[in-house]
């Protein structure tokens, strides 16, 4: 029984139910906030738990309902002085949807921010998960510290299963103190491979990068703009924004942003993709090397890019109906946001490798063999 179970008796009575209910019927499309959700899929909504929480500040680990509000989770570590690290993006605004982003969609969706490139993904801050597979099964794996992970590591699994090997109840996370200080280094002007080229060498210095990211030249005429940020005590951040300033002086001219809140904005316009917020098109999510990414624009044309994680994160903004897959070498792309009709017509997954799709329809079989969870989706 996991300790959301033992503590708060509504959470143990409600797994329970829903189990009970996943045996005698389906299919179902596990759903908290419905903010997050990419493929179309069939069946009835089948809702989390969002109450049920347990949080350790001194041990720095948290273990919480998938149904609970992400910013819920946000505002208790936030009295702490602690974070969720992976700085979980919010993609209601970018999809038009008025839910409320929860912790399961987080998970299920593998969703990480800008900060991924110094810190990890959400994967490496899962330490447990429970989990109802197709069968109405309950189960626990991993716990609330790293040594409980024996045998196979299911919490890795279902981050990043979007929901289709069986309903995420409830996940232990790592959490991590707030830094006390946080700068972001600015050039501008430069072209998409200065950029990467830039961001590259700041990633490859010994100063603890925690966000690179590029933004194009905006349509009002606002300048493009390199971004890199850095994070720590303050004595620090200054020391090593200096010796990066000078390592990508060959870059041109920089500046500095030590504002909290105005590197608060910055990096959380980068992680929800606020610059594609209402405005027409398709939007793509795209994965390759940050040495081919410029090339990739370039040969998709895209209406505008954002370049995250030095480069190894492209946010696409097409015109409907565009495809950028055939462009891409080594790498993938998701098709975060289209029509229902374009999603049917392009697919919204890339397509998977022969002995990748073999293992993915092993692992269903296990999990859920009368496909109970999203039906449809990963098509």
């Amino acid at each position: 029984m996991s300790i959301l179970a033992r503590r708060n008796p509504n959470f143990a009575a409600w797994q329970t139910e829903t189990a009970q209910t996943i045996c005698d019927s389906g299919p179902f499309v596990p759903r908290g906030g419905a903010t997050s959700m990419l493929g179309l899929a069939q069946g009835t909504a089948l809702p989390a738990h969002g109450e049920a929480w347990d949080y350790d500040p001194a041990a720095l680990t948290l273990t919480v309902a998938a149904g609970v509000p992400v910013a819920q989770v946000d505002e208790m570590l936030r009295q702490e002085k602690q974070r969720l690290a992976f700085e979980p993006p919010a993609f209601g605004a970018l999809l038009g949807r008025t839910g409320v982003p929860t912790i399961g969609g987080v998970i299920a969706g593998n969703l990480s921010g800008p900060r991924r490139v110094g810190v990890g993904a959400c994967r490496d801050f899962c330490l447990g998960v429970g989990i109802i597979d197709g069968r109405g099964r309950i189960i626990k794996n991993g716990g609330r510290v790293m040594k409980n992970v024996t045998g196979l590591d299911l919490v890795k699994l279902m981050a990043g299963s979007h929901g289709a090997l069986g309903l995420i109840t409830d996940v232990s996370l790592k959490v991590q103190p707030i830094p006390e200080v946080s700068a972001t280094l600015v050039v501008e002007g430069l072209t998409d491979p200065q950029a990467v080229a830039a961001l590259s060498r700041a990633l490859g210095t010994p100063f603890d990068v925690t966000g690179a990211a590029h933004l194009r030249e905006a349509q009002d005429g606002t300048p493009a703009r390199t971004l890199v940020r850095l994070e720590g005590f303050e004595s620090s951040v200054a020391y090593r924004m200096s010796a990066l300033q000078a390592a990508l002086a060959g870059f041109g001219d920089s500046g500095v942003e030590w504002d909290e809140t105005a590197n608060r904005d910055i990096w959380a316009n980068i992680k929800d993709v606020a610059r594609f917020h209402s405005v027409a098109g398709d939007v793509w999510r795209v994965a390759v090397k940050p040495s081919d990414a410029p090339a990739l624009v370039e040969a998709v044309q895209p209406l505008d890019a954002i370049y995250d994680w030095g480069g190894g994160r492209v946010w696409m903004l097409t015109d409907e109906g565009t495809d950028p897959r055939p462009h891409i070498g080594a790498g993938h792309a998701t098709l975060v946001r289209a029509s229902d009709e374009t999603k049917r017509a392009l697919g919204v997954f890339h397509p998977e490798h022969t002995i990748v799709a073999k293992l993915s329809d092993g692992l269903r079989q296990k999990f859920d063999p009368d496909q109970k969870f999203n039906r449809g989706m990963m098509r």
